[in-house]
């Protein structure tokens, strides 16, 4: 006799009952509650033998439909969680590759702009020594001028204090 037939239809009512108050955890339990709640309240008829559960294998084993679906399930997640981290580290991976492009390009740009400063300054101080040489020189031409106009001047005045002229 199994639990079901232990019971009469009011006693299996307050077993449902029973059954109802209970805290229902998980949906899992629920639908198990669900679903004996159920069987319990419709109970065998008249001439009607109880209802079988299905019972679950264990994975394994041989599945039945429901465990056909529920490792098809599995192996659906298992692929989609597959291709998302393939696809994370492919994108890693370009992530990294672009990083490491700038990096050579950022290393390549700061090269020429320091060999365009080195060149700059290279003729900068062309540039300046050329600039102090031209003044170095009209600074000898003016003072050589300087030294002709006092030569004249002091001729001059000379000529002029002695008579000569």
């Amino acid at each position: 006799m199994t639990d079901d037939e232990s019971f009469s239809p009011g006693e299996r009512n307050i077993q449902c009952k029973k059954q109802q108050q209970q805290p229902l955890r998980s949906p899992f339990f629920r639908r198990g509650a669900r679903a004996n709640m159920q069987s319990q309240a419709s109970g065998p008829g008249p001439g009607r033998a109880p209802a079988k559960r299905k019972q679950r294998r264990p994975a394994g084993r041989g599945a039945t439909e429901g465990g056909d679906d529920d490792d098809e399930r599995r192996r659906k997640v298992r692929g989609l969680l597959r291709d998302f981290l393939e696809q994370q580290l492919r994108l890693d991976v370009q992530r990294q590759e672009v990083m490491e492009r700038q990096a050579r390009e950022r290393l390549f740009f700061e090269e020429q702009w320091r060999q365009s400063m080195q060149r700059m300054e290279r003729e900068r101080l062309v540039l300046e020594r050329a600039w102090m040489e031209r003044e170095e020189q009209r600074r000898m031409r003016e003072e050589a001028r300087a030294e002709r106009r006092d030569q004249l001047l002091t001729t001059l005045l000379t000529s002029l204090l002695h008579g000569d002229l």
